[in-house]
């Protein structure tokens, strides 16, 4: 039993940091009328927590390989605590930008090393449902911060939710500190050591290619839920309650298939093969959707949705398949690596994606996403990595979890 809460403070440490992380945007007006900033402004003080998280993931990672979880997670929420609860004593650009980064950089702790310790405790045939379950906390922690950083925010400025977020943190920093417990480490080997001082997991071309196809998945999955709302209410003319409800229901769809999908990788063992099957069918439903966006229809609402869903689902497949590939001794630097090349794709999308949609119109953008879904299809690495390779992954489980 003690894995599963494990899993649960794991997935409940990411959750709390993505609360803070994505939930920012909800303040954007106190942060206009309290704080006295434009609206470009207000644009760069939201990106700041995401800045600092690209800059830290890696570092955090390789401190989570070295010392182990528990105090990197615990370390990493409690400064987030704080920086955020220094947060709501000061006003202006610079003062707010820098407070945002560094927590930032702080809550990346969470997201290098939590997934290191699902990973730890639990064995290959479990390991996708665990990872699929923690990745539940992207959706999770915008789900909370949709419900609860407007109100806060309304009610009480921005110290509301700065203090909702720092409490939520600290919480979880005890809660980590007070239940968790690191892997059983496996003794050192003379083959570890010499990976751990060559960089061996990296000179596999498999490890790179998971990484490219996470990021390039990641452009389908954003373009979806960015622009599911604006679509929902400026083509099709819902209200933005109604509009809300169904993008609510498609972030449900999105964590549910992360689980589903993660089970499904433990029933084939095999990470990469759903992983391609699930990118080709999200950009089928995301070609669809754009054929359906030419001539605006209840079909076209209904595939938008199905496609929130499906575009999330192979998150927690790539994040376990890095780890094994990885090994016990790099898997936090490699998830760390995966976290920033998905956080850079997410951050670019919008932009880049909400440019052409403007020229062009919704079929395009959704259109230039199911591409990219099929050439990230093409770039897992099924036919290298294959069953041979998994199952070498899988048998080296000791190493994963020290058994």
């Amino acid at each position: 039993m003690r894995r599963w809460l494990i899993l649960a403070l794991g997935t409940g440490a990411q959750t709390v940091a993505c609360v803070f992380v994505y939930g920012l945007p909800y303040m954007s007006d106190e942060l206009r009328h309290d704080s006295s900033l434009s609206l470009s402004q207000v644009g760069l003080v939201v990106a700041c927590p995401t800045a600092g998280l690209v800059l830290a993931l890696v570092a955090w990672g390789a401190l989570a390989d070295r010392i182990g979880e528990r105090i990197v997670i615990t370390a990493g929420l409690t400064a987030t605590a704080v920086l955020l609860a220094l947060g709501t004593q000061v006003n202006g650009l610079v003062p707010l930008g820098l407070l945002f980064a560094l927590s930032g950089a702080a809550s990346a702790s969470v997201y290098a090393a939590s997934g290191r310790l699902v990973m730890g405790w639990f064995s290959a045939e479990e390991r996708g449902l665990a990872m699929g379950i923690r990745q539940t906390s992207t959706p999770l922690g915008m789900g909370v911060a949709a419900l609860c950083i407007p109100a806060l925010s309304q009610s009480f400025g921005i110290p509301g939710p700065g203090v909702f977020c720092a409490a939520l943190c600290a919480l979880f920093a005890l809660l980590v500190a007070t239940l968790t417990v690191n892997p059983p480490q496996a003794k050192p080997t003379s083959d570890t050591k010499s990976e751990e001082q060559s960089g061996a997991p990296y000179r596999n071309p498999s490890l790179w290619r998971i990484h490219g196809a996470s990021a390039l998945l990641c452009v389908p999955q954003f373009t979806a839920s960015a622009f599911a709302l604006v679509f929902l209410v400026d083509v099709r003319g819902y209200g933005a309650v109604a509009a809300g409800q169904l993008i609510a229901l498609a972030q449900v769809l999105g964590a549910l298939s992360r689980v589903v999908a993660g089970r499904w990788s433990d029933r084939v063992a095999s990470r990469v093969r759903p992983m391609r099957q699930l990118a080709y069918a999200t950009a089928a439903v995301l070609a669809l959707t754009a054929l359906c966006a030419l001539w605006p229809s209840p079909a076209s609402d209904a595939l938008l949705i199905i496609a929130c869903g499906i575009t999330a689902s192979t998150n927690g497949l790539a994040f376990t398949a890095v780890a094994e590939l990885a090994g016990r001794s790099w898997s936090g630097r490699a998830m760390g690596v995966q976290n920033t090349g998905q956080n850079l794709a997410a951050s670019l999308t919008p932009p880049l994606l909400g440019a052409l949609i403007g020229a062009a119109g919704y079929a395009a953008g959704f259109g230039l996403a199911a591409v990219i879904a099929g050439i990230a299809a093409l770039a897992v690495p099924v036919p290298r990595l294959g069953r041979t390779a998994e199952a070498s992954a899988e048998t080296q489980q000791g190493v994963m979890t020290g058994t």
